[in-house]
């Protein structure tokens, strides 16, 4: 296990009616709140009036940024910085899944910026100061709502980038699996594929002392395994919504990663795929890790393949090494396919006219290899993106 430094300052409010919380914590960091939220489905639930009630309850002036997109523009975030300076907004409050957190977590940090948000994202500007943020989660999916990171996109540009700092750890945040209840089958799938994209992200390491985090990883994906399905079928079985939500925290939360030195791969590769053609993250997700995996399988990492299959899988470890290693593969396919997610890049709209395009950004934008388990050039971004089709 290497050296690391624990830090996840970010206070968790977990369970139902733990909205209660809300207007005593937001007092603790602001007076004054920019409300950010999506596309109105959270008016649709009740969880709209029910903030509104306590803001008002508590004397605290509110101010809205609604339709944030689902992979969020940089045009989000000049607009919420621009309500945040003509209110004099010292607390941003995000409802919402993450992209509504992420768009929130920009907002923050360019508040403080005088030039082009984009800058803070590409790192052409270094982040200087935060303004505090808390959320309120309605999506188990990218576990934003207790790390330091933001994904935002630039359609201009078909640029989709992650950029952090530690002050994008929310001051708190409230996790009531019962917002989750009206999640739609097909982004309660999507979330469940990004929590364990997340998860294999870190798992797959060439580190092989960290047994702790490996052993939390494996339970992770067991639990999307146990509850992924459940929660598409049951959408108000609480403990389905409650296992897959807190999932969805500690998967990306840093727990997973400290003591290891895990570089991400399939991110990147989905990244380019939203950043052109604007599709779910966490579907893009599902159709490329397959790929991804089959192709940096080998003899040298074979015994990473080998734990996964028996640990997750419980595939028989009296089998042939690589015969449990390509099971495994199978098997995380095969659990994608049966939560209806499609697995072929051309059912989500996406053909060959751009991947060698993308295959080049993404290897421009990591200015080399993508990712450490086995790292990636250009001839292998192209070749799992072309395996996906």
């Amino acid at each position: 296990m290497l050296n690391f430094n624990y830090n996840i300052p970010t206070k968790v409010f977990f369970g139902e009616g733990k909205i209660e919380v809300l207007g005593k914590q937001i007092k603790k960091y602001g007076s004054r709140v920019l409300l950010t939220y999506g596309g109105g489905s959270i008016k649709k639930t009740g969880i709209y009036d029910n903030v509104v009630k306590i803001l008002r309850e508590n004397n605290i002036p509110y101010y809205e940024l609604s339709g944030i997109e689902p992979n969020p523009r940089v045009e989000s975030v000049t607009e919420g910085v621009r309500i945040c300076r003509d209110n004099n907004i010292d607390f941003i409050l995000a409802v919402g899944g993450g992209s509504t957190i992420d768009c929130s977590k920009a907002i923050a940090a360019a508040y403080y910026y005088e030039g082009d948000p984009w800058d803070l994202v590409v790192g052409k500007a270094k982040i200087e100061k935060v303004l505090p943020i808390g959320t309120i989660l309605t999506l188990a999916a990218t576990g934003s709502e207790m790390d330091a990171g933001a994904v935002i996109t630039n359609m201009e540009t078909n640029q989709k980038y992650g950029f952090g700092h530690p002050g994008f750890f929310p001051k708190f945040s409230i996790l009531d699996p019962r917002y989750t209840y009206s999640v739609s089958k097909y982004q309660t799938a999507s979330g469940v594929a990004d929590i364990m994209s997340h998860t294999f992200e870190e798992y797959f390491s060439n580190v092989k002392g960290a047994y702790l985090q490996d052993r939390l990883a494996e339970g992770i994906l067991k639990t999307c395994i146990q509850y992924g399905r459940v929660a598409i079928d049951e959408p108000e079985n609480y403990e389905a919504r409650a296992n897959l939500m807190w999932a969805g925290s500690l998967a990306i939360n840093g727990l997973l990663g400290y003591g290891k030195d895990s570089i991400w791969s399939v991110h990147p590769l989905q990244h380019e795929l939203s950043a052109y053609y604007d599709i779910t993250h966490g579907v893009g997700l599902a159709i490329l890790t397959p790929h991804w995996m089959e192709h940096v399988l080998d003899e040298d990492n074979l015994w990473k393949f080998v734990e996964y299959g028996v640990n997750v899988w419980n595939i028989d470890s009296s089998l042939d090494d690589m015969e449990i290693a390509k099971l495994s593969i199978e098997k995380t396919s095969e659990f994608f396919k049966s939560l209806d997610i499609p697995m072929t890049l051309r059912e989500v709209g996406i053909g060959e006219e751009k991947l060698e395009t993308m295959a080049v950004d993404v290897i421009q934008y990591k200015e080399g290899p993508v990712g450490n388990f086995k790292p990636l050039n250009y001839e292998d971004a192209l070749s799992i993106y072309r395996k996906a089709l």
